[in-house]
């Protein structure tokens, strides 16, 4: 015999909880929205990429390396984050190597939506590291940054981030693969 849970209402209206009508109806609404709200089943995912001019423990890179572990810690504690690529036994993924050039470093982390990691990527302290980039890293003549939306839950690999990458540098902005010059929104679900 299959028993029924009981409605999130019929929760709400028991014994145990004593709520008024408007909380009620807050509390309604809000698992309401979860529920029916395209980003709540996706999530933002970013890639980019960035050539260094030196491994990370050359004397020139000392500034870039004692910016990430503050960076990282405020990435994981950032309103909206949920997750970022490292390598084993390390709280970052700089010994990860990209395209076999191990000055090719490769960062990817998942949002909850656009706005959070815009929040993080040019409203804290990682902006500073933005304006920085030139003392350390090379430009790149080619897109180096994507985004897409992925089902809430998923971790992408390095594979998906780059078959993404080489999406925008062939199509341009797509709601497939994009950037924050021309975003999309989730997928209708």
């Amino acid at each position: 015999m299959t028993t029924q849970r009981p409605s999130i209402d019929d929760t709400l209206r028991g014994d145990q909880v004593e709520l008024t009508e408007t909380a009620r109806q807050r509390i309604l609404d809000a698992v309401a929205d979860d529920r029916e709200s395209p980003r709540a089943k996706f999530h933002l995912a970013q890639m980019n990429t960035a050539r260094f001019r030196h491994p990370m423990d050359h004397p020139d890179m000392a500034g870039f390396v004692e910016m990430l572990d503050p960076l990282n810690h405020q990435a994981d504690s950032a309103p909206g984050f949920l997750w970022r690529l490292t390598d084993e036994g390390s709280n970052d993924a700089t010994s990860i190597t990209f395209y076999d050039d191990p000055l090719l470093l490769v960062n990817m982390s998942v949002w909850a939506d656009l706005q959070s990691l815009r929040d993080y990527v040019y409203r804290t302290e990682h902006a500073a590291m933005v304006r920085r980039r030139n003392e350390w890293a090379d430009s790149l003549e080619s897109v180096h940054i994507v985004m897409w939306w992925v089902p809430a839950g998923h971790r992408p690999g390095i594979a998906e981030g780059d078959a993404k990458l080489a999406a925008i540098r062939e199509h341009g902005p797509t709601p497939e693969a994009f950037n924050f010059g021309q975003p999309f929104p989730p997928p209708a679900t």
